[in-house]
């Protein structure tokens, strides 16, 4: 059982924020520590997007390592076999629950905007936003990587076994080559009509054959220099961030068209951070996510706190009024969080007030209605006159994964280079994201106030990414959960904390659900979705599209009532669960 009650300043919200300890449910003092605590036993298990990438996770912790070390390993190969989602050259938000101590730790690796960036970065010569393509494909778009510095703190935090062990595996397989999987080869095929990703040199001769073809499935793909920068990253952590593979990126990003600002003094000063999860109480559950600059956490809370009120057990998924409800919650959370959301050490973020008991309590009133809401628009919770402007894309490179290993802990991570195969710049054998392009590309409302999500040097973009990790009433471990998808992750996230927790659905039951993303006044319906729930829902007065391909990435690990595990992977994408 959990040692501590979670600290906070926020009781009164029903919000929690702390680093030091997951919350309990009726625990008023910490008791004594353990003075023998027994070794661990437990079950473990490990869900992520590609069969290599869990193989190489379940290895670490067949060989004593713990769940970050298993994380390691999953992040270095998901970024060798995986490209198109994550990477070296990325960023990430990482939950970390330990088991032992009770501690719950969010670790921060969101890339950084160069010293250089301003409000009007991603403001053209015309003096208008640049175009969508325009941003992701310049040099203006790759933040400073964060992915790897944060695994290293989370590692001198916690691991177990040494640093270089966690890139064994992507080592050999970039060596002596993995086969392109049918998704990857797919994606190269569907990208580079639109893209730019066989005119760049190095992705021209990474991801297509001598004449010119995308790689077919089953290739046998060999990255040498990816091999040549894991080795580097097993010598040295900073390995990104000075040096020769540093020069490297700067090469990369400061080539034309449009050359970015980051400089190696950039990549040189990135620091990764530890920051308090940001905690509430859901029915008879405390749900757990990142806070800003990601949205998930606050965004997903607000969902499940919308929906709170509502008996949805009596409103499952084979009903149009269960749908309802979950979309107009999702409508109205997301409307807060594009308005006010951002890098809350840059700009103003309610946290307090868009999860305040009050203000959630008058918007979930709006629900209380048998017709779809005319417009969802953000509320004003306390602390905010008015809301601000957003002009931030919908981009779906990423990936999320979960770890547990056998004392208990746990691993939720979400790991990204943004769009799909990121910036297409390449560098030291592995892609630079485009997260930069996260950031609203129109910085000022109509009164020219800059938005909470407008670009600015150092500044970290507003992320969707929603890793999450859900406690019992006890306090005690019950799930982690996460997706990629862009603005989607947080619409895909709440469905399976839904379908778990209200619809007691399993963890594959809930990621199989047709995925629901309610994100302003249309709403995008997966195809497979009842048909009468369509008609019923499209009567109601929402403008629905539906009969979409929504491409989640959900993997999911939950505890049982007799502390066996059971999870489940999206079968959208090439995840598989696995058990050491």
């Amino acid at each position: 059982m959990l040692r501590n009650l979670l600290t906070t300043t926020f009781l009164a919200a029903g919000l929690f924020t702390g680093a030091c300890s997951a919350p309990t449910a009726d625990e008023t003092s910490p008791p004594p520590p353990e003075t023998n605590p027994p070794a661990p036993s437990g079950p473990a298990m490990v869900s992520a997007a590609n069969p290599l990438a869990v193989e190489a996770g379940l290895d670490v912790l067949r060989n004593g390592g713990d769940a970050v070390d298993a994380a390691i390993a999953v992040q270095a190969v998901l970024g060798l076999v995986e490209p198109q989602s994550s990477g070296l050259g990325g960023g990430a938000f990482m939950l970390y629950y330990d088991a032992q101590s009770g501690d719950l730790t969010v670790y921060d690796g969101r890339e950084t905007a160069p010293a250089s960036a301003s409000p009007e970065l991603f403001i053209g010569e015309t003096g208008e936003p640049l175009g969508f393509f325009e941003a992701v494909f310049s040099g203006h778009s790759v933040g400073v990587p964060g992915a790897i510095p944060m695994l290293a703190m989370a590692h001198a935090d916690h691991g177990e076994l040494a640093w270089a062990e966690g890139f064994t595996a992507a080592t050999e397989l970039a060596e002596n080559g993995f086969e392109v999987s049918p998704r990857l080869a797919a994606l190269i095929a569907g990208v580079a009509p639109r893209t730019p990703l066989d005119e760049w040199p190095a992705t021209r001769a990474y991801f297509f054959t001598e004449d010119g073809a995308p790689l077919p499935a089953g290739h046998l793909l060999r990255n040498p220099d990816y091999a040549a920068t894991t080795r580097a990253l097993a010598e040295n952590p900073r390995a990104l961030h000075e040096g020769p593979i540093a020069e490297a990126i700067i090469e990369a990003v400061q080539a034309g068209p449009r050359p970015g600002g980051l400089t190696l003094e950039d990549l040189a000063n990135y620091e990764p951070i530890r920051r308090e999860a940001l905690c509430r109480g859901y029915r008879e559950w405390t749900v757990c996510g990142a806070p800003p600059p990601a949205s998930g956490g606050i965004t997903v809370n607000e969902i499940l706190g919308l929906l709170e009120p509502y008996e949805l057990s009596a409103t499952g998924p084979d009903t149009a009024e269960g749908w309802r409800r979950f979309i107009e919650a999702s409508r109205l959370a997301y409307a807060d969080r594009d308005a006010y959301v951002g890098d809350a050490d840059f700009a103003f973020v309610p946290t307090e007030g868009l999860l305040d008991d009050s203000y959630i309590g008058e918007r979930a009133a709006l629900i209380d209605r048998d017709t779809a809401i005319p417009s969802a628009t953000p509320g004003t919770p306390p602390g905010i006159d008015a809301p601000g402007l957003d002009a931030t894309p919908d981009s779906p490179g990423t990936s999320h994964f979960v770890i547990v290993d056998s004392d208990g802990d746990v691993v939720s991570m979400t790991t990204t280079v943004e769009s799909v195969f990121g910036s297409h710049r390449m560098a030291g054998g592995f892609l630079l994201n485009n997260q930069l392009t996260d950031f609203s590309r129109t910085p000022r409302n109509a009164d020219g106030q800059l938005v909470p999500n407008a670009p600015d040097g150092g500044k970290r973009p507003r992320s969707s990414m929603s890793p999450t990790i859900v406690f019992d009433s006890e306090g005690e471990f019950e799930l982690a959960t996460g997706s990629p998808g862009g603005s989607s992750i947080i619409g895909y996230t709440a469905k399976t904390l839904v379908g778990m927790l209200d619809w007691e659905l399993t963890p594959q039951e809930a990621i199989e659900l047709p995925n629901v993303v309610a994100r302003g006044d249309v709403v995008r319906i997966e195809d497979g979705m009842s048909p009468d729930i369509l008609a019923a829902l499209t009567a109601m007065g929402f403008t629905i599209d539906a009969n979409r391909g929504e491409i989640s990435g959900l993997h999911i690990v939950r505890r049982l009532d007799d502390g066996s595990l059971i999870g489940g992977a999206d079968p959208r994408r090439e995840g598989i669960v696995g058990e050491p």
